[in-house]
């Protein structure tokens, strides 16, 4: 095998000759089977090993790393490799015990932008609906560089990455939503909201949602900051996402029937009606495909209209809420943002991989590492995640 890669087509020649289909199947011969356990055994990689490698090159001053020639590519494909580890949620509880949660977290203060974004990325999926490295990650003081960099950071690709392993990291995490009030998180969120960048926005919309959502009595401090007025300006966003995502939160807040009406609204009751008859007016020129792709901002809308005006919108009366062809009753706009966690599958083991999730190997930066094929032929059982989101469903957009 050249250069280390697998002799693919022997491979594959050799399992037709032994398998084509017209004649039983018969025993290997003792050369055979050699032959094909090298093939498969040089091509194998001892995750545990490559962890504990990765973790000593965390550990190693930045300064001795740099003056041994290692790049900061070199650190960030090191990063990718340990990122697709840790999707198997063994491995990411695994990384603390190893030493490596500590020097990872350090690398949230890397002075090059793309290794502190990679490294959020990394916590991310590590934490992502889990609760015992959310702990882990807790105890390591993690969230302080997360917050630093999601409030201060001069890149705003490091900020998102910062908002979106917070997001994961304090989901279902009473802790860890008591240390982001405390915090001043919401100050950190209002200030997102005014970003240029329309991701950046998404994410911080979306946890906004979330935190709404667990927390009712977190409807009055955000009114106090004024988040009703600027989600009132994002409802009118160029970008369909940004739109929806701000409308949820005014529903949010509308169902706070605290202060009158309109809820957390009082005081925005002939904006937010201006505002929803601009949406309706908007959605009643819209094509029939691009009231398709509308469906959820319709019933957004719709619902808004609803718990502040006691009455359905006008686009029920146009028969624009639901539309020929859509299945009756109207459908869940909000719960797709509070899924079982993602990583639901450990609990069953047999749940089958799509090529959709199979994810590409990463170059190695300690020795040969597999190829892509190998992988799929050593029958990893790490998966992949995802947005949002934030909750947003932001882990692992």
């Amino acid at each position: 095998m050249a250069d280390g890669a697998p002799n693919w087509e022997g491979l594959f020649k050799w399992s037709i000759a032994h398998s084509d289909g017209t004649r039983p199947p018969r025993n290997l011969s003792e050369e055979d089977r050699r032959w094909f356990m090298e093939a498969m055994q040089t091509q194998s990689v001892d995750v545990m090993k490559r962890m504990k490698e990765i973790t000593q090159v965390m550990q190693t001053p930045e300064s001795v790393l740099e003056a041994q020639g290692v790049t900061a590519d070199d650190l960030e494909g090191m990063l990718d490799e340990l990122q697709e580890h840790v999707e198997s949620i063994d491995m990411a509880n695994d990384l603390h015990s190893i030493g490596g949660l500590v020097p990872l977290v350090g690398y949230l203060k890397n002075s090059h932008a793309n290794i502190r974004a990679k490294a959020a990325d990394v916590v991310t999926t590590i934490v992502q609906n889990n609760p015992r490295s959310q702990q882990l990650v807790m105890e390591a003081n993690g969230l302080e560089p997360l917050l630093l960099n999601f409030t201060s950071d001069h890149d705003v690709t490091v900020r998102t990455k910062a908002l979106g392993a917070i997001s994961s990291l304090i989901r279902h995490n009473k802790p860890g939503i008591t240390a982001f009030r405390l915090a001043n998180g919401y100050a950190a969120l209002k200030d997102a909201l005014s970003s240029e960048s329309v991701r950046f926005q998404r994410k911080a919309l979306n946890l906004i949602h979330y935190l709404l959502h667990e927390n009712s009595s977190d409807r009055n401090v955000v009114s106090e900051l004024g988040f009703p007025r600027i989600l009132l300006h994002l409802a009118s966003s160029d970008d369909a996402e940004v739109r929806e995502a701000a409308l949820r939160g005014l529903l949010e807040l509308a169902r706070d029937k605290t202060d009158g009406k309109s809820g957390g609204l009082v005081g925005d009751d002939e904006k937010l009606k201006q505002l929803l008859q601009e949406r309706i007016d908007s959605i009643s020129l819209m094509s029939v495909e691009d009231l398709g792709a509308a469906r959820d901002e319709r019933h957004l809308v719709n619902s808004l209209w609803k718990t502040c005006y006691n009455e359905p919108s006008s686009l029920h009366k146009k028969g624009l809420l639901v539309l020929p062809g859509e299945d009756a009753p109207p459908p869940d706009v909000v719960g797709k943002h509070f899924e079982p966690p993602l990583r639901a599958w450990a609990a069953n083991p047999n749940t089958k991989k799509t090529p959709d999730t199979d994810k590409k190997a990463t170059p190695l930066l300690l020795g040969a590492g597999p190829t892509p094929r190998a992988m799929d032929a050593q029958g990893s059982s790490t998966t992949t995640e995802d947005a949002n989101s934030n909750g947003e469903s932001e882990g692992k957009q």
